[in-house]
């Protein structure tokens, strides 16, 4: 049975959640996902967002920037993929209503989109969450993912 290290990944979300179905959402799979952290940045410009987001990031961490113009992958792709970092530390970034600067996205492992759609921060903050704990269980062979 393959394991994600979720207590290696965390994070950074430009904005609070205030809705309080997504913080309980949000809650849920924090619970499931042992470990796993959200850092929460204040909104502001873009370019103090990518400076929050860049001083926030360690240097074992590689960036995940969520951009809805990149590519989506599919979930069994997603979980394969985040599978290949083994042990590696990852940081998911998550931009304010202007999205993440071109400088940020460009420094970025992988520009990962959740959908083509837009989405406040708060629900993708929630649909990437459910992502990773899908992720794990579709390499745990869990019946949580339907084929």
């Amino acid at each position: 049975m393959t394991l994600l290290h979720t207590s290696r990944f965390r994070i950074l979300s430009i904005g609070k959640v205030k809705k309080k179905w997504i913080r309980d959402g949000v809650s849920l799979y924090l619970k499931r996902l042992p470990g796993l952290t959200v850092t929460e940045l204040r909104d502001s410009t873009p370019k103090r967002e990518e400076q929050a987001i860049l001083l926030s990031l360690t240097p074992q961490e590689t960036l995940i920037a969520l951009a809805e113009e990149a590519t989506p992958m599919t979930s069994k792709v997603f979980a394969e993929y985040l599978k290949s970092f083994g042990s590696s530390r990852l940081a998911f970034a998550i931009g304010g209503a202007n999205g993440l600067t071109t400088r940020l996205k460009n420094s970025a492992s992988l520009n990962l989109s959740l959908s083509p759609m837009t989405f406040p921060h708060e629900i993708a903050q929630l649909l990437l969450l459910e992502q990773i704990y899908r992720a794990q269980s579709i390499l745990q062979k869990s019946p949580y993912h339907r084929e």
